[in-house]
Formats: structure tokens, sequence, C-alpha cells
């Protein structure tokens, strides 16, 4: 007999005389359940002990150069690869992680933590996604809801952030491969961007390209990245940061990979690396499928340094209505700051491209 919890392959042997022939029937069990995440945080690994204190030391600090926008939250954010492996850094900018690898991020209003969320790479084909809801006081965190927790804190008047879905953690991360977002040679070079939109501090002990590069966590080894850190093509200090902010908040839908490719916006680290410049300037007069009100049909373009009031990019990045707003999950306050940079860039771009023109 086989004892429950195995894969079992039960045999089933049909024997029928036709002359010589004989038929042999097999059937499979069901396949094993998928993996789940623990049922508090601290069952994670993200802590030293069997509870809230000090963070494992295993658990690696890192900061992307250009964060998400998560309607001002405060954010700490963990990585911790298994003992002796390495990550696939072939392609710099979408590196492959090994089974085991843990990441945490953990978002704080106003000084509270709200949640923190884990990504797990349980096999080879499977990743868990989970969010962890911190009670008031900051002492505990468990497990959400898959289906998420709408109104988890008040983060404007009237204005609360949502715990996501498991389903939209995926929409994020998963295209045709799983992603960790922020985590590629870019993100970490050390040749950060001092006008980042939303910018963190480079801290000691944080994981950079370089620190990966010394410790031979990165396969093959790249030194040439880190001789030469990847940085954004762009015309200007005002546009390397806008680009990166892109690659950081839209990059991850918007991109060659996905079923929005053929809509042309691709704004993945990778393609902003080699021509980020062209990509901007291409945006103007680029149609959009969204229609905004007020403009003939089929008639609105990304961009419109003429009248920049109706271009998509700044209507769709004001909107908090979930037919239009950008990006569509994980805010509900629209960035200030990120709208100013753009409504300065968007006049410009009429004369960087005649300067381009006359090259």
């Amino acid at each position: 007999m086989v004892s429950r919890g195995y894969f079992a392959v039960v045999a089933l042997v049909a024997l029928m005389v036709a002359g010589t022939s004989w038929r042999f029937a097999i059937e499979a069990a069901p396949a094993a359940a998928p993996l789940v995440a623990p049922a508090t945080l601290v069952e994670t690994g993200l802590y030293a002990d069997t509870r809230i204190g000090e963070i494992d030391p295993r658990n690696r600090p890192f900061s992307p150069q250009y964060p998400l926008w998560t309607d001002g939250a405060t954010k700490r954010r963990w990585i911790q690869l298994p003992a002796g492996a390495q990550i696939d850094a072939t392609d710099a900018y979408e590196w492959q992680f090994p089974v085991g690898t843990k990441v945490w991020k953990e978002f704080a209003f106003a000084g509270r933590k709200v949640e923190t969320r884990f990504i797990w790479r349980a096999s080879a084909n499977e990743w868990v996604f989970a969010s962890y809801v911190w009670n008031a006081a900051g002492t505990a965190a468990v497990l959400a809801d898959g289906d998420g927790l709408p109104g988890a804190a008040e983060v404007a008047p009237n204005k609360f952030h949502n715990i996501p879905s498991v389903d939209q953690c995926r929409a994020c991360h998963v295209s045709n491969r799983t992603e960790i977002l922020g985590f590629n040679a870019l993100q970490l070079s050390t040749d950060r961007d001092p006008n980042a939109l939303h910018g963190e501090p480079l801290a000691a002990g944080m994981v950079t390209l370089e620190t990966l590069s010394n410790e031979g966590l990165l396969a093959p080894a790249r030194p040439e990245l880190v001789a030469t850190p990847p940085r954004i093509a762009a015309r200007s200090a005002e546009e390397r940061a806008l680009l990166g902010y892109l690659a950081g908040n839209c990059g991850a839908c918007h991109n060659r990979q996905t079923e929005l490719a053929p809509l042309g916006l691709h704004w993945k680290h990778g393609d902003l690396a080699t021509r980020g410049a062209d990509a901007l300037l291409s945006l103007e007069g680029h149609r959009t499928k969204w229609q905004a009100s007020g403009v003939a049909d089929g008639e609105t373009v990304v961009i419109d340094p003429m009248n920049p009031e109706q271009s998509a990019i700044l209507r769709r990045m004001r909107s908090r209505s979930p037919a239009s707003q950008m990006p569509p999950l994980g805010t509900v306050v629209s960035d200030r700051g990120a709208l100013k940079v753009i409504e300065r860039w968007i006049p410009t771009v009429k004369a960087s491209r005649s300067m381009e023109r006359s090259r």
C-alpha cells in the first residue's frame, strides 16, 4: 500500500487477447497540491529569531535606484539567496534566480508598518506570492487572504492603501517569466541617478551590483558591468530620471514580452539603457487605444507637445479612476512629483526632435 502524501502511479493492466497483442493502461495519481506561504511573517524566515525583531543576517537589504511609486510609502527590502547558489546574470536586465530565493518588501505609512510582501521561489516551476498584514501595534504580521485586503491604511483623506490579491501580484511579476522587479544590473548599479524620482539613499550594507560581483554571486561573473555600470541612455539629467521612473513604474507591463507589446511602448530597463532617448521622442504623436475626452476619436496620443494637457500620459497618470488610471494597480494617489517632471518635459519634445534631425 502507498502511504498518503506521496506520489503514486497505479498501473492498471488490461489483458486483451487479439492475436498476440497486449494493451497496458497507466493512470497517474493527481498532482500534488501547490505550495503555500506560511501563516505568519516570522515563519517566512525574515527574522533571526522566532519572533519579530532583528533581521536574519542571511537576508540582505537592497534599494533599487528607480523605486515604484506607492502613494508615498516608506519601504524596506531584503533578499535571501540559498547558500552556495548564484544568480544567472547572462542577461544583465533579466536575471534568473535560483530555487530557494526569497524576497521581502515592507510598506510603512506615516511611520506605521502596514504590509510586508513575500516572494519565494519554492521550486523550479513554482513561485509563491504572499502579503502579510501588520497589527496596529507593529508586533505581529499574519498572512492576508489570497483575495487581498482593501482599506488597510489611510494614506490621504478618504484614500486607502489596499493590500493586493495574489492574482494582482502575479499581474506585475509574471509575464512570460517570473521576475523580482527592482533587482537587476541597472537597478543595483552604483552609478546611481542623483535625480531619480523618490530615490532612496544607498545605506551601508546594502546589496549592489558591485557587491554581488565581488562575492561571486553572479554567473557568469560579468566584471564589465562593474567596470562600466549600466546607465539609462538619455540626453539630459531630467530625461534620465524620467526614463528611470517609466521603467520602474510602467516597464513591468509595457515591454516586448507581454500582450501590450503591440502598443510599441517598450519601457523595460534593458530597452531604455540602450535607446532611452529615442524611446521618449517616439512618444510624440504616438496614438493610443485609450480615448481621451475632448479629443477626436482615434486621435489621442501619448504626448502632444503643442497641447500638453491633451497628452494621454499626463491624463492617465493624474487619474485615479479604475478605467483610466496609470499605473492600474498599487496606487490610489497620483504622483505629483512625477507629474511635475513630465509637465515640464512635454513642451521640450518638439525642440529635442528638431535638434536630433539637424545632427
